[in-house]
């Protein structure tokens, strides 16, 4: 990342970012502004929770079908089971911890490990960073991994980055924070859930997206594995131009979510959903 006074900030500047940024406050703008807004919102934040949730699952190898997510109330069987379950504890959590994050995202995100992990991890693994020699459950990512001192100081910068907060616009701040999360894989198990909970958080709290309509989770579920993590790929490059990919692709997802909560408001004010 830039080494400016406000690194993220700078990041604005790159190729394509400045674009992706305004298509994706004008894809939000047009989605706030939709009849049915007025008057059901919690409803259609309540579907794009539960559809963020799923996409969430998939991309960490539990692809279920939306109507089995809402079906379901039994999430502590077998590993996707617990994935699932662990996605939509967090989606759900989400939403009590905003006020906290802008004082102390890493006790924030200490509490997102903690209710992602729930009960299927046992020991004092759960709700802290890995010490050294501490395995790490995250099949989807493998990319090499840093080490506990490592995780350590990045962290800790991460922190004094959202903390000082800055003029960066919303989608770079949460494409970093989500990235960066991702390169790190802080924790033992669920760094993929928490660090996309993470971006949610983000967005949410930064104002781009206040009543929690635009699940980017389904958005990078519909773009793909392969995707993400060649976007991934960039932004561990630290190259202006992957940084970049990474930036426009959070963007990308952010912009697919809407288009899906678009889809609810139509389908609500048919009165079908």
């Amino acid at each position: 990342m830039s080494t400016s006074a406000d690194p993220l900030a700078a990041l604005a500047g790159l190729p394509g970012v400045a674009e992706s940024v305004d298509s994706v406050r004008k894809a939000v703008d047009r989605v706030y502004g939709h009849r049915v807004m007025r008057r059901r919102s919690t409803e259609v934040s309540a579907e794009a929770a539960l559809r963020g949730a799923r996409g969430s699952a998939a991309l960490s190898g539990a692809d279920w079908a939306l109507e089995e997510v809402r079906r379901r109330t039994d999430f502590g069987a077998e590993a996707e089971a617990r994935t699932v379950g662990a996605a939509l504890r967090l989606t759900a959590e989400a939403g009590q911890l905003l006020s906290i994050w802008r004082q102390s995202p890493l006790r924030v995100l200490a509490r997102l490990h903690l209710v992602a992990a729930g009960s299927a991890v046992a020991g004092d693994v759960v709700g802290r960073p890995r010490l050294a020699g501490e395995p790490v459950d995250e099949p989807l990512v493998e990319l090499p991994l840093p080490t506990a001192d490592e995780v350590a100081g990045r962290l800790d910068g991460l922190s004094r980055l959202v903390i000082a907060g800055g003029s960066a616009p919303a989608l770079v701040t949460a494409a970093v924070v989500h990235g960066e999360l991702l390169a790190l894989r802080p924790f033992g198990s669920y760094n993929g859930v928490v660090a996309r909970t993470a971006e949610r958080i983000v967005l949410i709290n930064s104002g781009l997206d206040p009543k929690a309509i635009c699940p980017a989770e389904v958005g990078h579920a519909e773009l793909g594995r392969a995707a993400y993590l060649a976007a991934l790929d960039g932004y561990v490059s630290g190259t202006p131009e992957g940084m970049a990919a990474w930036i426009t692709h959070c963007g990308r997802a952010v912009e697919l979510g809407v288009r899906e909560s678009t889809a609810v408001c139509e389908a609500l004010q048919r009165g079908a959903a």
